[in-house]
């Protein structure tokens, strides 16, 4: 199930209540200098229980991927959650700052999603599209170009602002149709500059992908700009009752 990304970050953060918190005790030894733990060599997994706790600290990462951190809040990030494990007593107060952790959250991401679009447009050969999908042809095909009423078949890729891929038709083995003018905008106005047996990559800001609702269950947050590679395998077929 995916984690919203407030109830990720509060987790990450050490908001009072985490389920893993828990007094020191006696034998408890204080957490390891940064360094320290940076030189230790990585714990191997064993057991089924750490492989649990580890899938549980990509989960926690990947929700705060898009977020850009800097290696010093990276560190303080750490600092939270050791804080809260240890039942340290926190240096600020979480219910002061738990409700900033949703603004810093949408502030970063649109820093992240501009400097994607920014650096797109630069690509040598792209094309922003009125709409400002980025649209940059990576092999050229030769047969007929498909319209927004047309069904079409492609394989594709989708990756999110910092590279993770979050669908891919390739790994499935199997290439897609669908009426193109039945899916996200970017797709209907970058495959339709695309032809027959070409490839293409669209960058697609938020408000041409999924905007405020992205896809129950998916990674991809809310007004995320997102990054596909598109193959048009060919067209099928006129979705149109009447051909235009």
């Amino acid at each position: 199930m995916r984690m919203q990304w407030k109830a990720a970050l509060v987790l990450m953060l050490g908001a009072p209540g985490l389920a893993l918190a828990q007094a020191p005790t006696k034998t408890s030894k204080p957490a390891a200098a940064p360094e320290a733990a940076a030189k230790a060599a990585p714990l191997e997994l064993q057991t089924d229980d750490q492989k649990t706790v580890y899938a549980l600290g990509i989960s926690l990462g990947q929700s705060v991927t898009a977020l850009a951190l800097s290696p010093e809040e990276l560190q303080l990030l750490q600092r939270g959650l050791q804080d809260a494990v240890h039942g340290t007593a926190p240096a600020v107060d979480p219910k002061e700052y738990g409700p900033k952790i949703q603004a810093l959250a949408k502030a970063r991401l649109a820093q992240v999603n501009a400097a994607t679009l920014e650096r797109a447009a630069k690509e040598p050969g792209a094309t922003k599209l009125p709409s400002g999908v980025i649209y940059r042809e990576l092999k050229a095909g030769t047969g007929k170009s498909p319209r927004a009423i047309d069904t079409v078949k492609v394989h594709y890729q989708g990756v999110l602002v910092d590279g993770t891929e979050f669908d891919s038709s390739y790994k499935r083995g199997m290439a897609v149709e669908f009426p193109l003018n039945g899916v996200i905008p970017c797709w209907t106005q970058g495959v339709q500059k695309m032809k027959v047996g070409g490839k293409a990559k669209l960058t697609c800001p938020g408000n041409t992908a999924y905007g405020e609702r992205p896809p129950t269950g998916s990674r991809i947050p809310p007004n995320a700009v997102l990054t596909f590679d598109v193959e048009l395998v060919e067209i099928p077929g006129n979705t149109a009752a009447t051909p235009q």
